[in-house]
């Protein structure tokens, strides 16, 4: 069943933003490619379990805001079922080497994600 499965924090300095987050929630950050200006990071539930895993990175644009993404098999397929539905997909385009995400709005206004992991096995 598709769930929530990667939140994205825009930051304006990065390094502020991970101590924050690491001094209040104990999240860790590793960055995965030494040419990425962008960590991943992983939390936990309140009883230890392995939480939501997110990625923090510098704000692309002035209002961009903290973006929830939802897993799916197939973004096309999803697609297609948010525009039935009366949703809107704003934009899809593929991450090189991760999958590919989608922009989305629902019937509500609110934006979330759509994200669909590469077949080539890697970053998973």
């Amino acid at each position: 069943m598709p769930a929530f499965i990667h939140i994205d924090i825009p930051t304006d300095n990065v390094e502020r933003a991970k101590r924050f987050y690491s001094d209040i929630f104990e999240w860790t950050f590793e960055k995965p490619s030494p040419d990425m200006d962008y960590y991943l990071f992983s939390t936990k539930d309140l009883d230890g379990n392995e939480g939501i895993h997110g990625g923090m990175g510098l704000r692309g644009e002035p209002d961009q805001r903290i973006a929830a993404y939802i897993g799916v098999d197939s973004i096309e397929k999803y697609a297609s079922k948010i525009e039935q539905a009366g949703g809107q997909v704003l934009n899809k385009m593929p991450v090189p080497d991760w999958g590919a995400l989608a922009i989305c709005l629902d019937t509500e206004g609110n934006l979330f994600g759509l994200w669909e992991d590469s077949d080539k096995g890697e970053n998973k």
